[in-house]
């Protein structure tokens, strides 16, 4: 069973353990953190959580039984009842349905208990993966972008009406 937590102060651990254990499976598809990420990651973790406390972006880590952290699901410039999904899941729960599952509660939880009406997300062309929990999600591509420097997607999903659980 998983469990999706809004980021905690107690989350610090097993949130470096994961990307720290992920490095290099997430710099296959998105820009490698750095190593500064990991040197001030208790800093980085305290300026998550006081940006969250101020309502800009809203961070949350979905956790097995063990407290493990599976992924990290993150609502991000939050204003006027839209924000951007991003998320990340580790490499060894890749095709299990674990980042649609984690992207669905997260859009339910944005309508629901942030009364967001509207998310956007990106990803690039050659994420196949990434592209098709967008789309189980509910997400619709509307326009092309560069991100990265790689040909990309932008996805629309509106959370004031019903979307499809296929």
């Amino acid at each position: 069973m998983f469990d999706l937590q809004r980021l905690a102060p107690g989350h610090a651990p097993a949130l470096l353990r994961f990307e720290q254990e992920n490095r290099s499976y997430f710099a296959r598809t998105v820009p490698d953190r750095g190593d500064d990420y990991f040197t001030d990651f208790d800093a980085r973790h305290a300026a998550l959580l006081a940006e969250q406390a101020a309502g800009t972006c809203h961070f949350h880590v979905l956790t097995d039984d063990d407290g493990a952290v599976l992924g990290r699901f993150n609502l991000v410039d939050v204003a006027d009842g839209s924000a951007e999904l991003g998320y990340r899941v580790a490499e060894r729960m890749a095709g299990r349905g674990v980042a649609t599952e984690g992207a669905r509660r997260v859009c339910d939880l944005a309508r629901d208990g942030y009364g967001l009406v509207r998310l956007t997300a990106r990803t690039t062309l050659d994420n196949a993966g990434s592209r098709g929990v967008l789309r189980r999600a509910g997400f619709t591509p509307v326009g092309e972008l560069t991100l990265n420097g790689r040909p990309g997607l932008r996805h629309v999903r509106d959370l004031g009406t019903a979307q499809s659980r296929s």
